[in-house]
Formats: C-alpha cells, structure tokens, sequence
C-alpha cells in the first residue's frame, strides 16, 4: 500500500514525558500504519533517541539523525526522507488528537487547491497559568476559533502554526529549494536556545509561492504541552522579541520592507506617552516588541542578516 502520510517528529533534547505522551498519540491514530510512515529526526540531541525509543509497534517507522543543530535542518533531513505526500510536522510537544492523521487525508482530498493547512491547538499547561499571560499565549502557539478558513494570499490569517502543520510533498520540495539559494531562511526557526521564529510561516507561504494556498480547520486538533518555564516572564519576553525579528526579516526575504524606526521627536514624543499608559510589566513586553523590531530593521537595511 502507498504510503500517504509522513509524519515528521523534530525533536533536539526532548522532555521524555513530553515526547512519550506525543508517541502514545500517534500510536492511537485511526488511520491504518500501513497509510503513514513515522521519522522521528533527532537533531543532535546529546544522547541518540535511537537507542532509548522503541517504534517497533510501526512498520514504517524509523530514526533519523540530524547533526546540523537547528529546526530548519532538522524539518530540510525530513522532507529529504519523506515518502509520504503529505507531510504532518509535529513538535515534540504536540499531542494530536486520535483523528488527526485521518482528518488530514479527507482535508487533502476535499481541498486539492490547498498547499499547507493546520488546525485548532488548545493548551495544556504544567502549572496554572497566570492571568496575566493570557494576552502573549498566541506567542505559544495556541489557536482556537470557530470556523474554517482559508485563502490564496500571503496573509497570517490562514497561515498555519508549525504545530501540525500539514504541507503537500510538492510545497515542501519548492521550500527546500528556496533554502538553498537563499541561506538568509536557515536563520528564520530556533536552534538551540535561541527563539526565532518565521520558518513556519515561511514554509506554508511557499503554498502560495506555486500557486496553492493555506488553510486552518476547527475538525483538526492537537493539544500544546506548555511546561512552566514558557509562563515565566523571562522566556515570553525573549520570545516576543525573538518572534517579532524572525518575522520581520521574513518579510523582508519575500519582499515586504519595513519601515524605519522613527527618529522625529513628534515619534519619540508619542511612544513616550504610550509607554506612560503601561503598567511596569506591559511596558517591558512594549520594549521587548520594539527592540525585536528595531534590531531586524537595522539588520535588513544593513544587509547584516
């Protein structure tokens, strides 16, 4: 039987019960093993996955490693392995629901004119999250709505979060080559510690790039395991920062320059008087926004990136 799914698990150090919980998911899917291959790209964690997870419940499963540290070369070694027509990427904190796979084929055939598509992603929070946080949880990945949506435009509507993302096999490959001659994209994902963020959009805005478009669904569904660090003030700030610069060369790469940081004292006057209308904490994550911004468009129109 053709394989029409390949489900790809890029993970670097992974929490093991993380990870684990993200395995029993997939070994709950509907659809039948013999429709869906498993590749589990371990990107350079310190000890080999492959000695420590077991997929011989799948028969089409198996270990990939990938020494280039980064989530861009870690997603590039899994669509280079992929036999699957549809790429599901799942992170290695993303439990999917039982239907998820099969959702995704019925989804692949009712909307041919779709390239990249996801669905809703609800939390699941280690600790009680505070309320506080509860204006940056999109920063987390999180999307719940009510209807589908989708469109043939570049816009971050109808784009899908990486979380789950599905990408028709042709979409992946034009991504890929895009990469390579233009390596400014490497830089766009994580690696390591650093929070970027952009390859996501990137990659489903490459559907668009060959003629196809993006799309979320209500039917699709995942839970985000969130640990109690990625609530703590520290990390949002830093990956607010860090998802505002990632964007901000992205759109600069297909062709969307942004403006300079206003210098005029009428601009200097006004964020001054916005800043005063904060309370101390919304005034750090205002800073952290700008700096990110400031940063990518000294870097863009210094050609530094």
């Amino acid at each position: 039987m053709k394989l029409t799914i390949s489900v790809i698990v890029c993970t670097h150090n992974p929490k093991r019960n993380y990870l684990d919980k993200v395995i029993v998911a997939l070994m709950s899917q509907t659809l039948p093993l013999e429709e869906w291959e498993l590749l589990i790209i371990d990107n350079a964690s310190e000890q080999l996955l492959s000695s420590e997870i077991k997929l011989t419940w799948h028969p089409n499963a198996r270990h990939v490693r990938e020494n280039q540290l980064g989530l861009t070369p870690a997603r590039l070694r899994g669509i280079r392995e992929a036999k699957g027509e549809i790429l599901v990427f799942v992170d290695d904190d993303n439990v999917l629901d039982s239907d998820y796979l099969e959702v995704t084929l019925r989804i692949s055939k009712d909307f041919p004119f779709l390239g990249a598509w996801g669905g809703q992603i609800r939390p699941e929070f280690e600790v009680l999250p505070p309320d506080w946080t509860k204006p940056y949880w999109d920063y987390l990945a999180l999307r719940q709505f009510e209807r589908d949506k989708w469109s043939n435009l570049n816009i971050h509507e109808t784009a899908p979060c990486g979380a789950g993302m599905c990408v028709r096999l042709a979409v992946a490959k034009k991504y890929a080559d895009l990469i390579c001659h233009d390596h400014k994209r490497l830089n766009l994902d994580r690696k390591g510690q650093l929070l970027m963020s952009g390859g996501d959009t990137d990659l489903a805005f490459t559907a668009c790039d060959i003629g196809l478009g993006t799309g979320q669904f209500t039917s699709l569904k995942l839970t985000h395991l969130i640990p109690a660090s990625r609530l703590e003030e520290e990390y949002l700030i830093r990956l607010v920062e860090g998802m505002e610069y990632s964007h901000r060369i992205l759109d600069s790469i297909r062709g969307q320059m942004p403006t300079q940081p206003c210098k005029s004292w009428k601009g200097k006057l006004l964020e001054f008087y916005r800043l005063l209308q904060m309370n101390p904490r919304e005034r750090r994550f205002y800073k952290a926004k700008r700096k990110g911004l400031v940063s990518a468009s000294q870097a863009i129109f210094k050609s530094k990136f």
